[in-house]
């Protein structure tokens, strides 16, 4: 009866509590996962319009014949010169700013990345609005594509001011989230390429409404990817 009695009242075996060792793993790898799979992510979301703004300058310092398609380049240089470099850096160093265990490792890291980042976005978004208003327009661009290019040049600036504000402030959660907005728009060169891929293969080519959509599309889904993730983790901080 005593060995019965002891088998019957003897406790089952305890479950790991949440947040013990289990749970810590876990949280290593995810943040392992995210350290990497993110930042590769969105360097891999600009190669194209890098690898664009390469030819372009390779273009302008090599003496390239001068077409209807690329006479505006070489007619004011200056312009595009800085949008290209400028965006570079700011798609390829804003991508490790989505690293949560990289910043955690390296806390000074983030602020003096942020010191470049921040005036690289301002000239991106100035140099784009400056091209949009006064370079001639290609074929196939119209006034609906210039009306969202300086509507989503403009969003870009607003974005990193009230992320530069915010940050003066302390206010943390407020910087992560118009930093991002700001980082979604800069980026979008790299999602248009994607929106046009499926109209080429299954439409052909584009007429000026048709590629107006297309480039939208780019900064309307990047923005709302951006959406999702400020609110998905309302209560995350990134240090300042």
């Amino acid at each position: 009866m005593t060995n019965q009695s002891t088998k019957e009242h003897r406790p089952f075996p305890r479950r790991p509590r949440s947040g013990g060792p289990a749970d810590g793993r876990n949280g290593k790898t995810s943040s392992f996962r995210a350290d990497r799979l993110v930042p590769a992510g969105l360097i891999l979301l600009s190669v194209i319009p890098l690898v664009a703004g390469a030819v372009r300058l390779t273009e302008l310092t090599g003496g390239a014949a001068v077409t209807p398609g690329n006479a505006r380049f070489f007619a004011a240089p200056v312009p595009v010169v800085l949008h290209i470099l400028c965006v570079s850096l700011y798609s390829l160093l804003g991508a490790f700013q989505f690293a949560p265990g990289f910043r955690r490792r390296r806390p000074g890291w983030h602020r003096a990345a942020g010191r470049l980042l921040v005036p690289s976005g301002l000239v991106v978004a100035f140099s784009g609005l400056w091209m949009t208003l006064f370079y001639a327009r290609p074929p196939g661009d119209g006034d609906l594509l210039a009306a969202f290019r300086l509507v989503f040049g403009s969003a870009m600036v607003l974005s990193i001011v009230l992320g530069l504000a915010a940050i003066r402030r302390r206010d943390i959660t407020r910087h992560r989230a118009w930093m991002i907005r700001g980082y979604a728009i800069g980026v979008a060169a790299g999602t248009q390429a994607l929106t046009h891929l499926p109209w080429f293969l299954f439409v052909g080519t584009t007429d000026e409404f048709s590629r107006a959509l297309l480039v939208g599309a780019g900064w309307v889904i990047n923005l709302a990817v951006a959406e999702w993730i400020i609110r998905r983790r309302p209560r995350a901080r990134i240090s300042s």
